[in-house]
This record gives structure tokens, C-alpha cells and sequence, in this order.
């Protein structure tokens, strides 16, 4: 295992080791936790994201627009003509 030297304000320091010694840990638990998730969150956004683009991607209709979604000039038509039939 590695080991990581930080520079962290006296004060907030002791701060920390108060708190972890009445959660029953270590700052240096805080610390591995903190980092082993921050390192993992891009990881799984990244998948995500590439999961989304590769369902996009396998689907013929989508090109640029959501499925199902009409354009916004198409709406407005729409929302006009309802409009104009209930007068």
C-alpha cells in the first residue's frame, strides 16, 4: 500500500482525530475511505455515461433528439391549434 503525505491545517487536523476517535476510526480510515470513494465516482459516472451513449448509439431513431420527444416549434403548433379550437 502507498502512503500520502498531506498538508492540512493544524487545527482541522485535530479536529478530525477528535471526531474519528469517538466514531471509533482513524483519520487515516477517513482519509482511504474518502479517497476510495472520489476515485470510484468518476469510474461509475464514466460507465454510466458510456452505457447511455452506447444505447443511443444502438437505436436508429435517435439522431440528435430524444425518443418520443417532439421538437419545440411542433409542440408550440400543437399547444396554438388546441388553443384555437376550444375558442
Amino acid at each position: 500500500m502507498a502512503n500520502v503525505t498531506l498538508s492540512i491545517d493544524d487545527s482541522l487536523l485535530q479536529a478530525a482525530r477528535v471526531r474519528a476517535i469517538k466514531e471509533g476510526t482513524s483519520v487515516n480510515e477517513i482519509c482511504r475511505r474518502a479517497i476510495e470513494v472520489y476515485a470510484r465516482r468518476q469510474d461509475d459516472r464514466l460507465a454510466k455515461y458510456r452505457e447511455l451513449q452506447a444505447r443511443l448509439d444502438a437505436d436508429p431513431g435517435v439522431k440528435g433528439k430524444r425518443p418520443g420527444k417532439e421538437s419545440r416549434d411542433a409542440l408550440y403548433d400543437a399547444l396554438l391549434a388546441e388553443r384555437s379550437a376550444r375558442r
